[in-house]
């Protein structure tokens, strides 16, 4: 791909696009689930690669990408995989401002409108809290910690009237000051092994919650 047909994939459509043609064929009695995200689901199979072993969990993240990047690969990184479900893990970029300001209500949106796709493909999903952070290493927000909890109260909302599974890392992850502590990170945003760890077996009884539904 050329330099210049590279920077206008805006959404990096082209980043699993081998991954997806070579992906078998879903058997009757398989259970797929994608894991949909941002850096902090890229990294987690890079991280701790044991979670993903033997299990039907596919990786979808891309480090740096906002809710409205995400919404756009939507199809090809998961509705034309036909998976069983998909796990939604996004906003700490919008927050960040990656792809412009926004606000905590079109981050929604932008979540609202993946359901929507996801339910109306038959896919059941699993909707996550953004991870705590009080600032960005990248791009300084001092009033991020407020915003992410705001933004998580709008999705646990969400989710809770529309009877979505709801995945809180933020509760079990955020220190005094509603970031992410050195216990769980060497960066304040992004998970560590013993973050990942900490968030694998809450994700995996949603998972099992919606399988046995």
């Amino acid at each position: 791909m050329s330099e210049k047909s590279t920077a206008q994939d805006w959404a990096n459509l082209a980043k699993y696009e081998n991954e997806n043609t070579l992906l078998t064929p879903k058997k009757s009695s398989e259970k797929r689930i994608i894991l949909m995200g941002d850096s902090i689901t890229e990294f987690w199979l890079q991280i701790h690669p044991e979670f993903f072993k033997d299990k039907p969990y596919i990786d979808r993240g891309i480090s740096g990408q906002t809710t409205s990047q995400m919404l756009i690969r939507f199809r090809p990184d998961v509705i034309n995989l036909h998976p069983d479900v998909v796990v939604i893990l996004a906003g700490v970029n919008d927050v960040a401002g990656n792809t412009g300001p926004t606000t905590p209500e079109k981050i929604l949106g932008n979540i609202k409108s993946m359901v929507e796709l996801a339910k109306a493909n038959a896919i059941k999903v699993i909707l996550c809290a953004v991870l705590p952070a009080n600032d960005f290493y990248w791009r300084p927000n001092d009033k991020a910690a407020e915003t992410i909890i705001h933004l998580n109260q709008l999705i646990h909302s969400y989710a809770k009237q529309h009877h979505i599974p709801y995945v809180d890392y933020h509760t079990a992850m955020a220190d005094s000051k509603n970031g992410l502590p050195k216990e769980f990170s060497n960066d304040g945003v992004h998970p560590n092994l013993k973050g990942y760890q900490t968030m694998e077996p809450l994700l995996e009884k949603a998972i099992q919650q919606v399988l046995t539904k």
